[in-house]
């Protein structure tokens, strides 16, 4: 392993650190998505992470399914948190574009929704990813992509 290899796995490690505290922050603090929706972080790595949704009544639409903006929400934070995970120190981001595909309804069944996402493109103004939402079965329940602004910093 290369020295600027080393760098880029130290940068990656930091940042990941970062996002695991900003998201137990707002747990500990009862803010954010984390805790009004029960969105959670599992794991993230260089980007790429893991974030899960156990349903429940505060997700739900007046069918009494998931409603779309719960899902597309799970796979926004999801998303740029991959991007996030490959930003320099002093970098924000926010998204310019979402696009969800729906694939199937989810009821309150007890099954576990999970979101991988993957960092496609980051670059110094704009970054890119993708993102799968499943079920406990492994159903796909829907798929996207993002674009995000990266905003300030360095790369």
């Amino acid at each position: 392993m290369t020295t600027i290899d080393n760098h880029v796995q130290d940068k990656s490690a930091k940042r990941v650190g970062e996002l695991t505290e900003v998201f137990q922050r707002g747990l500990d603090e009862n803010l954010g998505v984390g805790a009004s929706l029960g969105i959670r972080l599992e794991s993230a790595g260089e980007g790429f992470t893991r974030y899960y949704l156990d349903p429940n009544a505060a997700t739900i639409n007046a069918m009494f399914t998931v409603h779309g903006g719960v899902i597309a929400t799970l796979m926004d934070t999801a998303m740029g948190s991959a991007v996030f995970t490959k930003l320099g120190d002093g970098v924000a981001y926010t998204t310019l574009e979402l696009k969800v595909n729906f694939i199937r309804s989810v009821t309150l069944d007890g099954s576990r929704l999970t979101c991988e996402a993957t960092a496609v493109h980051v670059g110094r103004r704009t970054a890119t990813a993708e993102g799968r939402i499943t079920d406990a079965a492994g159903k796909l329940i829907a798929h996207g992509s993002t674009t995000i602004l990266v905003l300030g910093g360095d790369r």
